[in-house]
């Protein structure tokens, strides 16, 4: 009984922790050293087919990086770790070597083997994995008992696999969205901007000979249109490539992103940086956040005032973004299903160890703060 409570916790501890990751490959990692855990196996992976006969992802527990980088690129589907993909049924035996199916291979550096359990991540679209566990501690064979926990794993592990799946998909939609309205809005400035700029030629030229004044003023006008054109498509170019926050620094970047914003909205938008604000390893991401807060303040909150923060504090870095804005009911049931957004920059948040509150209401604008340790 004391040991069935035992693994009962273990598996809802490694249930919450693949819970709290948004994306794929931490999410199994944490998967496979659950596995390994839960049923005292000496090794555990986790694979993710790719559809052409490869993995997408093989994430193993128990070897080391040096062990792992001896045994070279990622295996094919060959024999056991094929046969689990390709039917939803468990197998264990106590000596891999003895099945038929498995094909004698071995990397030069790769660990000898024997007692194995296989079990298929099942999902509602199908197979979507298969986890693989070797060599049982202080026992022949993995038994019935670990083989039902690893097959209790796998259906929560199908779960986070189909919504890490969801979430990129979500993210890639998001990413399509952004840089179709982004064409659109360079075709449309574009059009606009050749269509002031061949009315004011036009005029200049129907007017040179007979008003060389006139002539003047309507060349100088073809020329600010020309400065304006330039500087609306360098603002549009820079947000179809944004600055690279990993190799300029999260500081950077963010004043670079905030310098073409304020070239479209002026001084609606404001910066203020404090103290040496960079985090370790993980500016990319925050930058990602701080832009979703500032493309929803100014796209849908018809705020007149923008103002970011980036301050650091305490062994944390924080950036907070406030409007003044329509606002909104944090807490308004489907709030997140409409805005898809506010989710991503969630995750993103939990995924970097840190937290995002958002405080808003009706009428009240909108602060929404992101809080990550350095």
């Amino acid at each position: 009984m004391e040991q069935q409570s035992a693994a009962l916790r273990a598996m809802n501890d490694a249930v919450l922790a693949i819970a709290a990751e948004a994306t794929i490959e931490p999410m199994l990692q944490r998967l496979a050293h659950a596995a390994r855990g839960l049923v005292e196996a000496q090794y555990a992976a986790i694979g993710v087919p790719d559809g052409e006969g490869g993995f997408a992802q093989f994430i193993t527990s128990g070897m080391s990086d040096e062990l792992i980088a001896a045994m070279g690129p990622l295996p094919r589907q060959h024999g056991l770790l094929g046969a689990m993909l390709t039917s939803p049924v468990p197998y264990r035996t106590s000596d891999v070597r003895r099945d038929p199916r498995f094909r004698g291979w071995w990397p030069s550096a790769h660990p000898q083997m024997r007692s194995f359990l296989g079990v298929p991540i099942v999902a509602a679209s199908g197979i979507v994995g298969a986890l693989y566990l070797t060599d049982k501690v202080g026992a022949d064979e993995f038994d019935e008992s670990d083989q039902q926990l690893i097959e209790m794993l796998s259906v929560h592990a199908a779960l986070a696999i189909e919504k890490a799946n969801l979430y990129e998909r979500s993210r890639e939609l998001s990413i399509v969205e952004e840089r179709n309205r982004l064409a659109r809005e360079l075709h449309d400035s574009v059009t606009q901007k050749l269509f002031g700029l061949t009315l004011t030629a036009e005029a200049a030229a129907t007017v040179i000979d007979r008003d060389p004044d006139e002539a003047k003023a309507q060349l100088r006008r073809l020329q600010e249109l020309t400065r304006e054109a330039m500087e609306e498509l360098r603002s549009l170019i820079f947000e179809l490539r944004p600055p690279a926050a990993e190799s300029e620094g999260l500081a950077t970047a963010l004043r670079k992103h905030v310098d073409v914003l304020q070239s479209v909205h002026g001084d609606a938008v404001a910066l203020s940086i404090e103290g040496d604000a960079e985090p370790r390893g993980s500016a990319g991401e925050v930058l990602r956040i701080a832009q979703e807060a500032l493309q929803n303040a100014l796209r849908h909150a018809n705020a007149s005032r923008v103002d970011v923060t980036l301050r650091a504090h305490d062994g944390h870095l924080s950036v907070a973004v406030a409007d003044d804005g329509v606002g909104f009911d944090p807490q308004e049931p489907g709030l997140r299903s409409r805005r898809l957004g506010l989710t991503s920059m969630e995750e993103r948040a939990r995924a970097l160890g840190g937290t995002l509150s958002i405080e808003s209401r009706p009428g009240a604008g909108t602060t929404i703060v992101l809080e990550v340790p350095r």
